[in-house]
This record gives C-alpha cells, structure tokens and sequence, in this order.
C-alpha cells in the first residue's frame, strides 16, 4: 500500500455555532492533539493545533460572523495524527473543502460538501480520472415519481375536460352552459399550470 506524503487542505471552510465550537474544541482533545485557544479581536479566536511530538502545528482562524464563527484555511499536513483528526472535524462539522493526499507517483483528490465527500479524483503524470461521484439516486428517484404524478393529474384533468366538452355540446340551456364554461375555464387553468 502507498504512504501518503502529505494532506493539502485547499479552501477548506468550516461554519460553526458557539455550542460546536466547544465541540469543535473538545474533538481535538479527544484526538490527543496539543490545542491552544486563543481569543482576538471582536470576539474572534485562533486555534493552534500541534501534534503531540510538537513536530507540526496548524493555525486555524476562527472570525465571528453574525452567530458563527468561521474559518477558511489552506494548509499542508504530514503528520498521521494531525490530519486524521482534521479530517474528522471537516466530517463532522460538515465542512467543504478541496483535499489533496499526496502519494509518491499520484494525488487522490477528495471534494467535499456538507462533510461528505462528493467526488474523489486520481490525479496522476497521465492524467485525471473520477475514482468515485456522489449520486443523488434518492432524490432522482423522488423527482422521477412526483414528475409521474403530474403526469397522471394531467390525464385526470384532460378527461375531465373532454367530458364537460361533451356535455357543454349536448346542453341547450344558457345557464348549465354558463356552469360548464366556468368549469371548464379552472381546469384549464390548472391544466396550464402542471404543463409549464
């Protein structure tokens, strides 16, 4: 099996309210990872994070927006540690991000969203290819089955214009036709509004 390298962290963006930023915090300790907090201007803070030999340090700043606090870093990581317990933080607390993790003859390249990962990419002297893809089957699925539901309404509605057509046509009396206009003039409304 290849040694990863290093982890790059590119763009990686964390959003985060007051109750998971203590979260946030107490993961890191949970990790073993060395942590200092430091607490800046307007209420910002700076998180130091060291693996335990000291041999690498990351420096995460946290800037307060509105009832979040958040952070947008690049970084490179090498130590096992560190970058297990950052990776589990951008899970957890559904970050995005781009991750590089370099091997020696390629990188695998993780994209993700809302802390899943949506695409991972092999990216190599030869070239780039789509290793994994996140597909949305459920909700293609859904949009699959209300779109047969329209679908269905449409031929309901259809038929119950051909038959107030039919009996528009055998009626003499002005105000049955006038009822039946009336009819006839909603469901073609509703008609017009499931087809756009």
């Amino acid at each position: 099996m290849a040694k990863r390298l290093a982890t790059e962290y590119v763009n990686a963006k964390l959003q985060l309210t007051n109750e998971e930023m203590a979260k946030f915090i107490q993961l890191f300790e949970e990790q073993q990872i060395h942590l200092q907090v430091l607490v800046l201007d307007n209420g910002n803070q700076e998180l130091v994070l060291e693996d335990v030999a000291g041999r690498e340090e990351v420096r995460l700043t946290f800037e307060r927006q509105q009832d979040y606090y958040v952070c947008v870093l690049s970084c490179r990581l090498v130590q096992p540690r560190l970058t297990n317990a950052m990776r589990k933080a951008l899970s957890a607390f559904r970050g995005n991000a781009i991750v590089n993790r370099i091997y020696s003859h390629y990188t695998m390249i993780y994209h993700y969203k809302n802390g899943s990962v949506h695409q991972i990419v092999e990216s190599s002297n030869t070239g780039e290819r789509v290793v994994f893809e996140f597909k949305d089957t459920l909700g293609q699925l859904e949009r699959v089955f209300r779109s047969r539901l329209i679908e269905r309404e449409i031929g309901l509605l259809s038929s119950a214009v051909n038959e107030l057509l039919d009996l528009r046509n055998q009626t003499k009396e002005a105000g049955e036709i006038r009822k039946i206009d009336e009819r006839l003039t909603d469901l073609t409304h509703k008609l017009f509004i499931l087809e756009a």
